[in-house]
Order: C-alpha cells, then sequence, then structure tokens
C-alpha cells in the first residue's frame, strides 16, 4: 500500500501552500485508475459551496472510498468559519469513514451528525533524525509563540495572562522570565502592536520577534523552555502540543477543544483561557517533574523513551489506517 504524492498545482511553488489539487472532481475522474481511495485531511477552506460533495461524488463513482479525519471542529486559520462549517457537514455525511484524534472529538462528531469517529491518535511530529541542542539557562523559561497572529490566537490576552502568572510566581520566590514569540510579519498588526506594549512595559517578558523558523531552530527554541503556553482562543487538536510532548516540554493548554485529550499525562496541564491565577497552578505544577529542566539528563531521558514509544505507536497508527483502509476497499468491492 502505498500515498501518491500531493499533486502539485499547474504554476505553483512546491514550497508554497496551494488548494489540494487532488480535490477536483476532473483530476478524480483523470486519475482514477491512479489510486483507489481519497483521504481527506486539510486544506478545503478555500473551496466554494458544493465543491466538496462534487469531489466525494466523483470519488465514488470511479470506485474510491472516501475517509475524512476530523481534525477541527473549528477552523484555526478563519475569523469567520461558517464556510468550513458548512464544508464539514458534507464531509462526515459524505465520508465512507471518518477518523479523528480524541474521543472528544469523536464524541462531538456523533452529537453533532450522529456520525461513527474512528478514534485514531495524532502521529509523532519530531523527525526521529532532528538534532536536539537546547541551551540551559539560570532561571525557568516560559514560553509562548504567537507566530503570526491567526485568528485562533488571542495574542494580548494571552500575554497579560501569562505576564501576570510570571509575576506571581516571582512573588512566591520562582526565578522564571517569560519568552514571547512573534513572527515580523502578522495577520492583526492591531494585535501585535498590543503585544508589544504589554511586553515593553513588564518586568518578566522579553519579546523576540523574527522571520518563520526553520525546523531546526524551531526545535532548539522549544526544547529550550521549562513549559510552553498554548495561545489559543478556540480550537479543537494541537499539532504544536505534539511537537512539545516529542520534545519532552511541559505545555500549558487553555482548557478548550480537547487537548487535554491529547496525552493524558502530568506533562500537559490545562488553565482557564485568561485566568492568570489557573495558569501560575499549572506552571508550578508542571515543574515538579525533573525532566522539566531543559538540558538535563531526566529531560534527555524522557525524550529517549518518547521516540521509542512512538516508534511502536507510529507504526499502530499506520496499521489502524491499513486496516481502515483494506475493509473500505474490501467493502467496495463485496
Amino acid at each position: 500500500m502505498s500515498v501518491l504524492p500531493d499533486p502539485i498545482a499547474p504554476g505553483a511553488d512546491p514550497a508554497v501552500w496551494w488548494p489540494p489539487a487532488a480535490l477536483d472532481p476532473t483530476w478524480i475522474r483523470a486519475h482514477a485508475d491512479a489510486a483507489s481511495l481519497l483521504h481527506i485531511h486539510f486544506g478545503t477552506e478555500s473551496f466554494p459551496p458544493g465543491h466538496l460533495t462534487a469531489c466525494l461524488e466523483a470519488a465514488h463513482a470511479v470506485g474510491w472510498p472516501v475517509v475524512y479525519t476530523l481534525h477541527d471542529l473549528e477552523h484555526p486559520q478563519l475569523t469567520d468559519d461558517s464556510g468550513y462549517l458548512a464544508q464539514l457537514d458534507e464531509l462526515v455525511t459524505g465520508a465512507d469513514a471518518v477518523t479523528t484524534l480524541t474521543v472528544g472529538a469523536a464524541r462531538a462528531v456523533r452529537e453533532r451528525w450522529g456520525q461513527h469517529a474512528t478514534v485514531i491518535p495524532h502521529p509523532s511530529v519530531l523527525p526521529r533524525s532532528a538534532a536536539i541542542e537546547p541551551a540551559l539557562g539560570a532561571g525557568r523559561v516560559v514560553g509562548v509563540h504567537l507566530k503570526d497572529l491567526r485568528p485562533s490566537v488571542d495574542g494580548p490576552g494571552t500575554v497579560r495572562a501569562l505576564e501576570a502568572a510570571l509575576t506571581a510566581l516571582r512573588d512566591a520566590g520562582h526565578d522564571v522570565r517569560g519568552e514571547v514569540r512573534l513572527h515580523h510579519r502578522v495577520r492583526d498588526a492591531d494585535a501585535a502592536a498590543e503585544v508589544r506594549a504589554l511586553c515593553a512595559a513588564s518586568a518578566v517578558l522579553d519579546l523576540v520577534e523574527h522571520e518563520r523558523l526553520a525546523d531546526d531552530e524551531l526545535f532548539a527554541a522549544l526544547a529550550s523552555l521549562d513549559a510552553c503556553v498554548l495561545p489559543y482562543r478556540h480550537g479543537t487538536h494541537s499539532g504544536w502540543l505534539e511537537l512539545c510532548w516529542d520534545l519532552g516540554v511541559p505545555v500549558a493548554a487553555p482548557r478548550i477543544g480537547f487537548f487535554a485529550e491529547q496525552h493524558a499525562d502530568d506533562t500537559v496541564a490545562s488553565f482557564a483561557p485568561g485566568d492568570a491565577a489557573e495558569l501560575a497552578q499549572a506552571l508550578a505544577g508542571l515543574w515538579v517533574a525533573p525532566s522539566a529542566r531543559p538540558a538535563s539528563a531526566a529531560r534527555d531521558a524522557l525524550v529517549d523513551e518518547r521516540r521509542a514509544l512512538r516508534t511502536v505507536t507510529d507504526a499502530a497508527i499506520a496499521e489502524r489506517h491499513a486496516e481502515l483502509y483494506l475493509h473500505l476497499l474490501e467493502s467496495r468491492t463485496a
């Protein structure tokens, strides 16, 4: 069983995202003999209403079963996701099988659409070959990556809560500072200006503005943290959380969506969005484990342990997908 590469749209730069060329009825009919099944994950938001239904109908007409993996119940990249929610109606009800990442999301699929969703967890994000070389500072460092301030990110609100939480932790005797990272190019200039002002006025926050980090730079930046705070105002699942877990970095996640279900261990803690007292409590709890310290023997051992575990779980995830595909293909020919 093999996966076809994502076709490059005519005239597109392979390094730049484009709507999936395979999600087109004409493309599906033209490549009917090249594939046996269509699996949809991301990239649907730019298509007009009805387009995905036409794709599903074309796939079924050429004999392809369709699998849809629901990652997001709310779209993190859109200010108005009403069109995306309508697409979910098309995909969840039209696909031959639906998968998702957590039990909570599967429950939401059942409650909203009356459909069954198979739970298959998120695979690893950190490449096996990645070299991790974190720096170790004297005190603890809590980081938050706001990136380009996409609509799901509450930049000012997260920074305010982090500033208050770290101030309280300093008052309680912790040697800690915050590192706020922000891309030079952002989607919300007003929010970026507010973040800059909040950091400039703070005694506990350092602002770092930069271009989008290369993978090795991102791994090093995250691995040097004692904890990472997720800055989301809404969301369902987080690939960023998965990367932090691979790197052994403790995560404080807002109590929204199903972040807390992705890894039920003591390196992921929840807090009410904007609640500085809960955030401070979450961070203090995460630091209890010796592995919370970057560049420590305990952190290194944890990363090695998780890499070994991911080898096993990634293989199991691939096998579960293969079993699902084969079941659908056999059902088509029965």
